[in-house]
């Protein structure tokens, strides 16, 4: 069974980090490029960052660059996403997600399979 799970949310004050992490499980997605979305109560998802199979490519939504960091372990079959400078507008349910194919996706549908989720809530 293949399972994405994150890990790593919580609740910080504004100007502070947290780091998640997606780990895989029940196959390897080492050839796959990986994504983290975020999603607020009545909104769609909401692209956050993505990473190409190999990290050496990364992509990021406007309202995160320079703050967010995507990275990936292959050989631990795991993403992480180091957020810094955390705002109250970045309070949402993140998840991480495996594309179908090796190179960067910005979308939804481009994705296979998805973790469960995991909350981070940012206090002013």
């Amino acid at each position: 069974q293949v399972q994405l799970v994150e890990s790593g949310g919580g609740l910080v004050q504004a100007g502070g980090s947290l780091k998640l992490s997606c780990a895989a499980s029940g196959r390897t997605f080492t050839a796959n490029a990986m994504g983290w979305f975020r999603q607020t109560p009545g909104k769609e998802r909401d692209f956050v960052a993505a990473i190409n199979w190999n990290g050496r490519s990364t992509y990021y939504a406007d309202s995160v660059k320079g703050r967010f960091t995507i990275s990936r372990d292959n050989a631990k079959n795991t993403v992480y996403l180091q957020m810094n400078s955390l705002k109250p507008e970045d309070t949402a349910i993140y998840y991480c997600a495996a594309r179908r194919g090796s190179g960067l996706g910005s979308q939804p549908g481009q994705h296979e399979y998805w973790g469960q989720g995991t909350q981070v809530t940012v206090s002013s």
